[in-house]
């Protein structure tokens, strides 16, 4: 009938490209409406997509690990009736003739591209896709850095304009013209650079001994370990503490949880409780609800709560609930128990990830009673409360001051210095305790 495009879609407002991590179907198989195809990262998050109509996979486009802008036409679908060439997927085609002619694929005979070889190229070790840095660099990349004789050590030592400072295209290109127009940049950068050991030289490698084991971080610990250096760099940390009395909500969660599951269908658990003061903390000191630009103050009016999120492989995910303040206490159960469900089975959308203007982290689940977390960039603030504990207190009544047994957290605000003083953290953060312990025990559900 018809040939449907199968398109690399867009990924939130700040992704311009995606790498493909697996093809999970290949050219002939039959797909559904909604049958993932293929699965894709970004600096985001990991995400699979879907087929848009129910068909035949006719043509795969582009490889697995390759980084294709978003737009791009990655495979071609045949709808019912149309006749499917089953041709080879790009990751099992054949090398090119050793004649130059580019490999035919597809039933298309591509021209091979126009590229003049170095010479010296065979002495450059092949790059990987991901360098002693951590910094991940496209097959295109990798490429013309081989064909142009830049070693490893020379390309990390290039500054990326990309998302998380990856090299482009655009920055490569623009380097070999540098460096062919007189090598003042290459010097530059090999002067910053520790000297490379000949290309025949053994390379020099540390041993660490038996007693120890050499692990290398997964693309997710490696994008979160940049995201918080950078936040340390960019955000002058401070933190503030209250303890706050929560027994009246321990108290009253305790005595509605079965019904509110039975009559809702969810469970009750502390965090929305917590997000509902945090919400009305912000309606009273918007100025923590912002983001910096340069030397601008961007005051977000929409509130937008970020839930860090624990995965099964140790890494951490902070979902975000929009327009938070428009969810009563039902509502955000429901959006919190949703995320966090979808979360754990990496089934979060990449615009799920994104868009939070202020972040909780709960890091009583693993048992501490205080923290000091590290802000999630471009926020100004995030909010970490901690284990409750019971312990004895002083309670003001109206006969006197008693010692009793109450339910106490503590509650730690880590905050940008830049913009968010000590009276407007500290009153903040004051503010959301003193909501927590004006919860009202006998409110009904």
């Amino acid at each position: 009938m018809a040939q449907v495009d199968l398109i690399m879609p867009k990924m939130g407002e700040s992704i311009m490209e995606a790498t493909i991590l697996k093809w999970v179907k290949q050219v002939g198989d039959v797909v559904d409406v909604d049958e993932t195809i293929l699965e894709i990262a970004t600096d985001k998050v990991d995400s699979e997509v879907p087929s848009p109509v129910k068909g035949t996979i006719a043509k795969i486009l582009f490889q697995e690990d390759e980084t294709i802008a978003i737009g791009t036409t990655i495979a071609v679908i045949a709808t019912e009736g149309e006749e499917v060439n089953t041709t080879p997927t790009p990751s099992v085609v054949e090398a090119p003739a050793s004649n130059g002619a580019a490999a035919n694929t597809n039933g298309v005979a591509k021209k091979p591209e126009p590229v003049q070889v170095n010479q010296a190229a065979t002495a450059v070790a092949e790059i990987p896709k991901t360098g002693g840095n951590g910094r991940f660099y496209s097959p295109l990349v990798r490429n013309i850095a081989q064909t142009e004789n830049i070693p490893l050590q020379e390309l990390e030592a290039l500054s990326g304009s990309g998302q998380q400072g990856r090299v482009t295209k655009k920055d490569i290109l623009a380097y070999v013209e540098d460096r062919k127009a007189g090598g003042g940049v290459q010097e530059q950068i090999l002067k910053s650079a520790p000297q490379a050991q000949p290309a025949t030289a053994p390379k020099s490698v540390s041993a660490p001994g038996d007693n120890v084991e050499i692990i290398e971080m997964d693309r997710m610990r490696t994008l979160i370990a940049d995201h918080m250096v950078n936040s340390k760099h960019t955000s002058p940390h401070v933190t503030s503490f209250v303890e706050v009395d929560v027994t009246n909500i321990v108290n009253w969660r305790e005595a509605v949880k079965k019904d509110f599951q039975q009559k809702f269908g969810e469970k009750i658990t502390f965090t929305p409780i917590f997000m509902e003061a945090v919400v009305k903390a912000i309606h009273d000191f918007p100025m923590v609800n912002v983001s910096v630009e340069g030397k601008t103050i961007i005051r977000k009016k929409d509130i937008n709560l970020g839930m860090a999120a624990a995965l099964p492989s140790g890494n951490l995910i902070v979902p975000v609930i929009k327009n938070a303040d428009q969810y009563n206490l039902l509502g955000l159960t429901k959006q919190v128990n949703d995320l966090a469900a979808r979360a754990r089975g990496n089934k979060l959308k990449p615009e799920e990830i994104q868009g939070g203007t202020f972040t909780l982290t709960n890091v009583g689940t693993f048992g501490n009673v205080m923290g000091t977390p590290i802000i999630n960039q471009p926020q100004v603030a995030i909010l970490a409360v901690g284990a409750i504990r019971k312990k004895p207190a002083v309670v003001e009544t109206a006969y006197g001051d008693l010692i009793a047994i109450r339910h106490m957290m503590f509650l730690s605000l880590s905050y940008d210095h830049r913009v968010v003083d000590g009276f407007l953290g500290g009153s903040f953060l004051r503010k959301v305790g003193d909501y927590l312990e004006a919860f009202d025990p006998k409110q009904a559900l």
